[in-house]
């Protein structure tokens, strides 16, 4: 869904932001049936800006 949005959006100036509260993931080692797991927590702000032409420069 994310991507199909972002296409649209892209060189709109539009921005995309997710809002992660306590949010956790468990994130495989392998894709292995019997993988193990690392426990990712996630909070905080997560946004995604689109342009029509180059990168500005970072500050």
């Amino acid at each position: 869904m994310a991507i199909g949005l972002f296409d649209q959006l892209t060189g709109r100036g539009a921005e995309i932001s997710y809002v992660f509260e306590n949010m956790e993931v468990h994130v495989p080692s392998s894709t292995a049936a019997n993988a193990e797991h690392a426990l990712w927590r996630v909070n905080g702000t997560m946004r995604i800006r689109t342009s029509g032409g180059t990168m500005p420069p970072r500050a």
